[in-house]
């Protein structure tokens, strides 16, 4: 099967030159425009010249600019028609939860939610990494899904343990929270559980951050500077896990009230 246009700039990446980069970026996120416009609109909107355009197309192993708009312009029509498709429990509950959170987020790739939200559902443990700024965020995605599933562990704010990653098997989820300014904690849990086989989930800014570039999924906060954005996100992804297992969680949420009950955690 022929990797898909977002495939092959996430394979290539790293090789590929500064200007080239610059490039690969602006057509991974306005894919609409890159599919539309000449190679010398693309250039003058990404700051390069007609020509890097067109030496982006060879650097991914294409025969030329037109293959490469051809590539765009299937990835982003079927994106397109996905997008109004027939509903799905992970897409009712995004729409649902972004209409307050809408001037934080990113749109929400919908695919892309529904993997996560599988894999999460499914693995034998889920291993949430964020570090410095964004541990709050980790720390917080941490404890809501505690509520609805077993086997969740968390990284330190400034690190992690390798005994802990050493655990990692290949139907294992890692999340990893990855913002500017990038850290390389956030970096080497991804490397570390890609070697172990474990899937990896980006919560990210962008698609070709470090962490973005080696994910399996890739899921995009909005405003950066801003806590709630992740935690947006992070709300997102908990209402959809509930919904698409409620009788698990159903489960594990009653059987927890019970022990807050016993031990009075909760005045009323």
């Amino acid at each position: 099967m022929n990797p898909s246009f977002q495939e092959l700039i996430k394979h290539k990446f790293p090789d590929l030159s500064r200007g080239q980069k610059k490039v690969a970026e602006f057509l991974v996120n306005f894919m609409e425009k890159g599919s539309l416009y000449t190679a010398g609109q693309i250039g003058k909107e990404a700051g390069v010249s007609e020509t890097t355009v067109i030496r982006l197309a060879y650097a991914l192993g294409l025969n030329g600019f037109s293959d490469l708009q051809e590539l765009m312009r299937k990835e982003w029509l079927s994106s397109s028609k996905s997008k109004e498709s027939a509903s799905t429990p992970a897409a009712d509950s995004a729409a649902e939860e972004k209409k307050p959170f809408s001037e934080w987020l990113s749109p929400v790739d919908e695919k892309e939610l529904s993997q996560a939200v599988d894999a999460l559902i499914k693995s034998d443990q889920v291993y949430i990494a964020g570090f410095r700024e964004s541990h709050t965020a980790a720390y917080w995605l941490y404890y809501k899904m505690n509520q609805l599933r077993n086997h969740v562990l968390l990284s330190f704010p400034t690190g992690f343990l390798l005994e802990t990653l050493c655990n990692l098997t290949s139907a294992s989820t890692v999340v990893v929270f990855s913002l500017p300014r990038y850290t390389k904690e956030a970096l080497e849990v991804a490397q570390q559980a890609k070697k172990q086989g474990a899937k990896v989930i980006a919560i990210t800014d962008r698609r070709l951050s470090p962490v973005g570039q080696i994910a399996d999924i890739t899921l995009l906060a909005g405003t950066t500077e801003h806590i709630l954005s992740l935690l947006a996100l992070s709300q997102i992804v908990i209402s959809s896990m509930q919904k698409r297992d409620e009788k698990t969680a159903g489960k594990r949420q009653e059987h927890l009230e019970k022990l807050y009950a016993e031990q009075g955690i909760f005045l009323e």
